[in-house]
């Protein structure tokens, strides 16, 4: 009886589990959002807003129409997450910016997620490490946008 050496995963392979990955991970992202009132595109659209960013390019961000994020950042600023400021360099663009009721807000919905945690959990640190390093380096090429 001889060993046989296990083959690589293809790209296929390899496709279908980051995307099978990326579907439980919105999930429970979305199910603790929503845990704190907001839909899913409020708490990515929170999310995002690490400084100023203007309305437009959270469009850009959130792959969508520049008039559907006014009616996000509506409903969130009324909930006092975000509010809007002026762009200093150009007093025409409005800049979305977390409050810190925002930046709390988010925070605990990503405490919240505990499936991703508990998957995160079967790992032991140097295999954090390796995955860390690994997720990294295909970063770049997955959010490159034409």
């Amino acid at each position: 009886m001889t060993a046989t050496t296990p083959q690589p995963p293809t790209k296929a392979q390899l496709l279908e589990l980051v995307a099978a990955l990326g579907t439980a991970q919105w999930q429970d992202f979305a199910a603790a959002a929503g845990r704190h009132g907001l839909t899913s595109v409020q708490a990515k659209l929170l999310a995002q807003l690490k400084g100023p960013v203007p309305m437009r390019g959270l469009a850009t961000l959130l792959v969508c129409d520049a008039s559907n994020v006014t009616g996000i950042v509506d409903r969130l600023e009324a909930r006092g997450l975000v509010r809007r400021e002026p762009d200093p360099a150009d007093r025409r663009v409005k800049n979305v910016v977390a409050t810190d009721e925002g930046r709390e807000t988010i925070h605990r919905v990503r405490a919240e997620m505990q499936a991703t945690h508990t998957a995160l959990d079967a790992l032991d640190e140097d295999e954090r490490t390796t995955l860390y390093g690994l997720l990294e380096r295909l970063r770049p090429g997955m959010e490159h946008r034409a």
